[in-house]
């Protein structure tokens, strides 16, 4: 009597992950040292604040960096200089491999959203076009951020921008506009792929 031949398991093909290794590496440095630069900007804000003066509205103290201005100084630009560096090797990755042809808005992206029907294409657009739109952002907080670090050593800066409070000010607003972009890149990002892709920006699947 022979047996009958026992059945193997098929193996389930591994999933491509959504996001390369370098992308997660870019967004965890992107999280942390931004959390870093806001809790100790916000310290420095609390010791000369922009609005009002010395007198002016001032952020709770439970969980700013630094102490007070000159220990929220240090770990503000040491985790700009994290944070500008990271930029600028994904920067250089990207142009490598070639993935801001797909990753930046372009004219397809356009033409989509005047002419699509399909909702998920829009989508796309739309999240290209959030994509692209942080790049001058970021520049600008980086630049506006040198002029203050070395406004001596970097004067042109401050004249480009008018005068200190000017250049305080506009430093101060990328703030906020950091914030709502990474809000709405992380919606649009769960609208176009679900959890799935927002999951992948950080976390291996």
């Amino acid at each position: 009597m022979t047996s009958s031949p026992v059945a193997k398991p098929v193996a389930k093909p591994q999933r491509r992950s959504l996001q390369a290794a370098p992308a997660k590496v870019f967004h965890w440095v992107n999280i942390i040292s931004l959390f870093l630069m806001l809790t100790s900007g916000l310290q420095i804000y609390n010791a000369n604040p922009v609005f009002g003066g010395r007198e002016g509205f001032h952020f709770p103290f439970v969980g700013l960096l630094g102490g007070w201005l000159a220990g929220g100084r240090h770990w503000h630009f040491a985790a700009m200089w994290f944070f500008s560096l990271n930029l600028l090797w994904y920067g250089v990755y990207v142009l490598v491999t070639q993935r801001w042809k797909h990753r930046y808005v372009g004219g397809n992206d356009i033409k989509a959203l005047q002419q699509s029907k399909n909702p998920k294409r829009r989508v796309y657009a739309w999240h290209r076009i959030v994509y692209t739109s942080i790049i001058p952002i970021l520049l600008l907080a980086l630049l506006s951020g040198v002029g203050m670090y070395k406004p001596a050593q970097f004067h042109w800066i401050v004249d480009f921008f008018g005068d200190w409070f000017a250049l305080r000010v506009v430093h101060f607003l990328t703030v906020p506009t950091v914030i709502v972009f990474a809000i709405v890149h992380s919606l649009l990002a769960l609208k176009a792929g679900g959890e799935r892709l927002v999951d992948s920006m950080f976390l291996e699947e």
